[in-house]
């Protein structure tokens, strides 16, 4: 029972920090940060957000540093929003598999487009 409690808990995190991280003002925080994963501790005292960037793994890393500069008004912002015993403590690392997800895409992208001129050449 109590991992079901911490996956629930854990996925509303994940949709509040979405939106939580459109409010924040700091200049490094991209406008196109996604929220990964989040790990909730077990007791709830600690949670481990993986952010990433389409812009790549630099802007990723300027707005983990934003974030961890904004973490005091994320956490208030998070425990004002779900309804907590007590707001876990924020770690922000920086994770790059948006970007090689777009890059997997892009590959096979550009197989598919000689596979196609293969085939018209072959006829």
């Amino acid at each position: 029972m109590p991992s079901f409690k911490n996956s629930r808990m854990s996925e509303d995190i994940h949709r509040e920090l979405t939106d939580i991280f459109r409010q924040v003002k700091d200049p490094r925080v991209s406008s196109m940060i996604s929220v990964v994963r989040v790990e909730l501790a077990g007791d709830g005292s600690h949670c481990k957000v993986y952010v990433s960037s389409l812009l790549g793994m630099e802007d990723t890393r300027q707005s983990v540093k934003g974030l961890r500069s904004a973490a005091g008004f994320i956490r208030r912002e998070l425990f004002a929003r779900l309804k907590m015993r007590k707001s876990p403590e924020l770690t922000f690392i920086a994770d790059d598999s948006i970007a090689r997800g777009a890059e997997v895409t892009r590959k096979l992208s550009q197989i598919e487009q000689t596979e196609e001129v293969a085939d018209v050449e072959s006829d």
